[in-house]
């Protein structure tokens, strides 16, 4: 009786290790005029969308960070402060459970400036 409790409280948390902790994939899509998507699909299929208009995206920066004796770099969103306009409000981190290595990192961050140089430039232009 304990023992078959025990393993029906296994799978349980088990199931809800995969269901809400667990992510398989996360992508990150940016269309010019509208904004910037982040997904992450976990591995029981559950999805969680974040989207964040362009008007509010300042800048998308490489940052680095120190995490148990070893330096990690991650991509991040600079949010524009509404108050003060050469302010930045909130710091977003891209890919939250996935860990590129630099030189991955490197291809996103520049397809995101090609992507934000450009709808820059035709905001600038009238």
């Amino acid at each position: 009786m304990i023992l078959s409790a025990a393993i029906f409280i296994i799978l349980l948390g088990l199931l809800g290790y995969l269901h809400f902790v667990k992510i398989d994939q996360e992508t990150l899509l940016i269309i010019d005029s509208l904004g910037i998507q982040m997904t992450s699909s976990y591995a029981s299929g559950k999805e969680s969308t974040t989207f964040i208009e362009m008007g509010k995206v300042k800048d998308v920066v490489i940052n680095e960070a120190i995490y148990m004796q070893k330096v990690i770099y991650y991509l991040c969103i600079l949010l524009k402060d509404p108050v003060e306009p050469h302010g930045i409000s909130q710091v977003v981190p891209v890919f939250q459970s996935a860990k590129p290595r630099l030189d991955c990192l490197i291809e996103v961050y520049r397809s995101c400036q090609e992507i934000l140089a450009h709808q820059k430039a035709a905001s600038a232009s009238p």
